[in-house]
């Protein structure tokens, strides 16, 4: 007999195809993994470890400046939100007020047996609806309208203050957010700028002090450079004072000549003065710490300082290094004297106040106390001379 089971089908063996597609990808994957390993990422110079180390610390003034105008700003506007809420405290009492003197005009029309249409109208929530019913308003007296007419006045004024209040309070959200976000910036940069250093060896760190050294000499060289300049400047400036002096008295001018420079001498002196005071304030700083944020009197920022040191003088100045550099006059780097300000960097992230000789006293960065160093240890952007 036939049989009629259906052929058996072969099946195609793939197995070795498979084994043979692990096998290269494992390749690949040895060979990658031993060529990373034979050629790792160069480790960076001490000399692109200094730059990098600078560049972040740069960053976190930046940082910090706008952290310090967040501030401000959260401050101004926190103050502001609470004035807003006052008032409108108050202007709900003066509607409850004027509601207190509807429902006395109502409780009294309803003793005296009158319309009480007109009763509901007083006692209404919203009384717009009922203006108009002219029929109504023929029937109040001219106190009545008067006090429907303070009501609906007190009602619009409060309404238009609540709005400001919610307005403000969500500027203070915005401002409060802005805040957050710069004081975690400046812990960003402040974070990797330790986390390089850290993984510096011993070699690497004395070499990197070795780096620091060399700048330093060579700031405190441009420095005493421009002291020289200076020092030049003003005894060429004394000399011809003195020579103008002579000629005035032989020529018999003193008295008129006498009297313009009393006038220059003593807006000088107030000048002089009030940098005394200041370089006062700044020495007596010396060796406090920086601290970004701070303004004293444990601890500072550079801004924090500098607006201290002019108000130990009497002089107010704004708390960001970039509303200071538009305060009072701008003088040429030549032109310094004590306790003019010099600004840093394109960004204007760093001030100093100057003491002298092209050097000045300022709070340097996190980790370092306040002290004196070359004006030219960093980039200058420019000076004033508030007051």
């Amino acid at each position: 007999m036939a049989s009629h089971r259906k052929p058996r089908t072969r099946v195609r063996n793939t197995g070795p195809a498979v084994g043979i597609t692990t096998a290269a990808l494992a390749s690949v994957t040895l060979l990658s993994t031993q060529s990373a390993l034979a050629a790792p990422a160069p480790k960076p110079s001490i000399e692109d470890v200094q730059k990098k180390v600078d560049d972040l610390y740069r960053q976190a003034g930046t940082a910090t400046q706008q952290y310090n105008q967040a501030k401000e700003a959260t401050t101004a506007q926190r103050s502001k939100v609470d004035t807003l809420l006052d008032d409108v405290a108050k202007r709900t009492e003066k509607v409850n007020e004027a509601r207190r003197t509807l429902g006395t005009y109502a409780a009294a029309q309803y003793r005296g047996g009158t319309l009480a249409p007109t009763a509901t109208f007083f006692l209404a929530d919203d009384p717009q609806s009922f203006f108009d019913q002219t029929h109504l308003m023929d029937r109040m007296t001219e106190r009545q309208t008067r006090a429907v007419s303070d009501f609906r006045t007190q009602q619009a004024k409060a309404s238009k203050q609540r709005a400001e209040a919610v307005a403000s309070l969500e500027t203070l959200t915005e401002s409060q957010a802005t805040l957050r976000t710069s004081k975690q910036n400046v812990q960003t940069k402040l974070s990797e700028a330790r986390g390089l250093l850290s993984r510096l060896t011993a070699e690497e760190k004395a070499r990197l002090a070795e780096l620091e050294r060399k700048k330093e000499a060579e700031a405190k060289r441009k420095a005493a450079e421009l002291a020289k300049k200076q020092a030049a400047a003003k005894a060429e400036a004394d000399r011809k004072a003195a020579a103008a002096e002579e000629a005035a008295k032989e020529t018999g001018s003193g008295t008129g000549t006498g009297t313009g420079t009393g006038s220059g001498s003593g807006s000088d002196a107030d000048a002089s003065t009030k940098a005394e005071k200041v370089m006062a304030f700044a020495r007596a700083q010396l060796g406090k710490p920086y601290v970004w944020g701070a303004t004293g009197p444990a601890s500072y920022d550079c801004s924090g300082l500098t607006q201290a040191a002019w108000k130990a003088a009497g002089v107010d100045i704004p708390r960001t290094t970039w509303d200071q550099v538009n305060v009072g006059t701008r003088i040429a780097t030549e032109d310094l004297r004590p306790g003019d300000l010099v600004f840093f960097y394109d960004d204007i992230s760093h001030v100093g106040i100057y003491k002298g000789d092209g050097m000045m006293i300022h709070a340097p960065k996190p980790g370092a106390n306040v002290r004196e160093e070359s004006i030219y240890y960093m980039p200058i952007y420019g000076s004033v001379r508030p007051g």
